[in-house]
């Protein structure tokens, strides 16, 4: 796992062999990250980031200069790996929540000017998500939600939908909650 760019810049973090995950490559991630920097400011951003895995993104945010990201994850392996990451960079604004995504979004109380998913792309339910986020309050007023996605989904009906990207295998779909 490689940080892209900002203050954590080139660090590098030796992901276990043993994770059974479909990691954001580093091709895709910094294809989205240059596409939202054109229209999303980071700074002093909240952040969530779902299916969280590696942590990848979302420290990937805070090195950007979101002021606070949280990572939800439900694997124990997963949130001990990305526990091992902020202590090592030690970073402080970041929140790890150990528990099922759909859990978090039903009962969490706070919002977010950026959300990330990224689930397993086997999920039965992955085609509800951003039904879930759009009728929940996570989501701010100008905020931006980025559902990574294998590509026979399409959500271009979905409100707030406003644009596909595509690198590779890896699809984002990103909506604008105007």
């Amino acid at each position: 796992m490689r940080i892209i760019s900002g203050m954590y810049s080139r660090r590098q973090f030796k992901i276990p062999k043993s994770f059974k995950l479909h990691p954001t490559t580093d091709f895709a991630k910094e294809n989205l990250f240059n596409v939202l920097v054109n229209y999303f400011d980071f700074k002093n951003a909240v952040a969530l980031d779902l299916f969280a895995g590696t942590g990848s993104i979302g420290i990937e945010l805070l090195s950007r200069g979101c002021k606070a990201v949280t990572c939800v994850e439900n694997k124990t392996a997963c949130c001990c790996f990305i526990k091992k990451v902020q202590l090592q960079l030690d970073e402080p604004h970041l929140q790890i929540v150990q528990t099922d995504v759909f859990h978090f979004i039903k009962f969490c109380s706070n919002s977010f000017n950026l959300i990330f998913a990224d689930p397993p792309y086997t999920l039965k339910q992955l085609y509800l998500i951003p039904t879930l986020i759009f009728f929940s309050s996570l989501l701010k007023e100008n905020g931006i939600f980025i559902l990574e996605h294998p590509k026979n989904y399409d959500f271009s009906k979905v409100p707030y939908f406003s644009q596909q990207r595509t690198y590779g295998t890896i699809n984002f779909s990103i909506f604008h909650k105007k």
